[in-house]
């Protein structure tokens, strides 16, 4: 299987460099030439790109179908999300568990996400989270964010690539005011008592804030005020004055997109892909040296749209995409880059640019992630000995005291079930790390973390993860990482218990 995952992808970087290629190498030799003595008879060089009209096979149009699958996975997932929240009346928590807002306007959790959550792969239980998505081109919007003093907080804000923009948090420093959030377009004037302007260069915006929470009653009551102040609004409703809002009393709606199976809600469907894609290509400006691969895409749908037998075909190429290349990188060993251990982890998380491969793996295994001076995510589906993990055997992961994850916000080590959600279980226990206060250390000072199914004997009960009795995974991840761990960080082999 991992064969033909690594021939699939092989064959899109082949096609990404073939399509990329009129655009990028126009520059280059315009450039050569440039650099040359001036000479009459030397002729700029151009490098012409597709040809409107040309007649085109239902094989090659199935090929690059799969392409555009596979690179627009991730701008039409958010695309969708945005018709999901344009349904939503007011700020609250779908099905009681996700944190949903019209657009322009956030929600806010006050508490720890619930096992029940099922919008956003491989949540954690160390902050409490919010959700938003801004339309620019609509208005911009205006994000409050209070004074959190020592406490670790971020406001993460993607564009409709799922690549940062701006930095907003404790690692940046960053001042209580007033943002706002602007887009490609925008030419207006910024209103007084504006903190900063942080430009987008899509008109979708989503924006996710976290604060860091230790497990115990005295800090989940000491945040309310905190995250009461956390909001996102219009430009047009900012006054200058700081507005509140008690997310703990926000009402719950009825959740339609449930599935039911416990799986991520599908928000990309393949069927009806390339009903989508076109939105999606006007909506999203090219990068540089994408321009050709557009114009492909474009000259591709436009075909289609006139013969049944190549619309036909690009149907196939959708269904196909999704279970050929896109359904493996659900699995965490096809994703990232390996760093010992196997362990992987993904080196570009948010600034993904023109690596498509990354940017659809994150996006199908754990969307939104933070870019790397956030967090670093370490992702695990075997044991030292490279046997996938299975509930049905014992488990210890031993951090000896250098070894310790070394941040400046937190650190935990999260297990999820085959969809990678939470595995429930009765104890209501889903991570360890820097928020429980009672993990117990070694006399080395070293960190040991069980994880069973079963309930350990009293001693070993602080540091104890269940595990289902199946397969399943982890994430190790650390919040605003020290610069030792950004060059470069193993964390300790997954021990099978004899």
């Amino acid at each position: 299987m991992k064969r033909n995952i690594l021939f699939g992808m092989a064959w899109l970087v082949m096609v990404f460099s073939v399509l990329l290629t009129g655009c990028g190498q126009n520059k280059n030799a315009a450039n050569e030439v440039k650099d040359q003595p001036a000479k009459a008879d030397v002729a700029q060089v151009t490098v012409p790109g597709p040809m409107a009209g040309t007649v085109m096979t239902k094989e090659y149009v199935y090929q690059i179908g799969k392409l555009m699958y596979f690179w627009g996975w991730p701008l039409v997932n958010m695309h969708n999300r945005v018709l999901v929240m344009r349904q939503v009346p007011e700020p609250g928590l779908n099905g009681g568990a996700v944190p949903v807002a019209p657009v322009g306007q956030l929600c806010m959790l006050s508490d720890y996400i619930t096992p029940a959550e099922r919008y956003v792969a491989c949540p954690n239980q160390d902050v409490v989270y919010g959700f938003g998505i801004g339309m620019l081109n609509e208005s911009p919007v205006v994000l409050q964010v209070p004074d959190f003093g020592d406490r670790f907080w971020l406001v993460q804000m993607v564009n409709q690539r799922t690549d940062g923009i701006g930095g907003l948090g404790a690692m940046y420093g960053s001042k209580p005011g007033f943002y706002m959030i602007v887009g490609p377009d925008w030419k207006g004037e910024t209103p007084q008592g504006i903190t900063e302007v942080i430009h987008s260069n899509t008109n979708m915006v989503v924006v996710c804030p976290r604060a860091f929470m230790n497990n115990t009653p005295e800090d989940k009551a000491a945040i309310q005020p905190l995250i009461n102040q956390l909001m996102m609004y219009p430009v047009a409703q900012f006054d200058g004055k700081m507005k509140t809002k008690e997310w703990a009393k926000v009402p719950s709606f009825p959740d339609a997109n449930k599935s039911g199976t416990g799986a991520e809600v599908a928000f990309v469907i393949p069927e009806k892909f390339f009903e989508e894609f076109p939105a999606v290509l006007k909506e999203v400006p090219a990068l540089t040296g994408e321009e050709s691969m557009y114009t492909s895409f474009s000259y591709v749908l436009e075909a289609a749209n006139k013969n049944p037998e190549l619309k036909a075909a690009l149907q196939k190429a959708a269904v196909d995409a999704e279970k050929e290349l896109i359904e493996p990188l659900r699995q965490f060993k096809n994703v990232g880059v390996p760093v010992g251990n196997y362990w992987n982890t993904t080196k570009n998380g948010a600034a993904f640019g023109t690596d498509y491969l990354s940017r659809t793996a994150a996006a199908r295994t754990n969307i939104f992630v933070n870019q790397p001076v956030e967090t670093i995510y370490y992702n695990q589906d075997f044991d030292g000995t490279g046997k996938d993990l299975n509930g049905t055997a014992n488990y210890t992961i031993t951090f000896k005291k250098e070894e310790l994850p070394a941040v400046k916000g937190f650190w935990s080590l999260t297990v999820y079930d085959q969809h990678h959600f939470f595995y429930q279980n009765p104890e209501k226990i889903y991570s360890l790390g820097t928020k429980n206060k009672d993990l117990k250390l070694n006399a080395d000072g070293s960190l040991t973390i069980y994880l069973s199914n079963k309930k350990p004997d009293g001693n070993k009960l602080s540091n104890w993860l269940p595990i289902p009795a199946a397969k399943f995974g982890f994430l190790l991840r650390a919040y605003w990482p020290e610069e030792s761990m950004v060059k470069g960080y193993t964390p300790p082999a997954v021990v099978i218990v004899k």
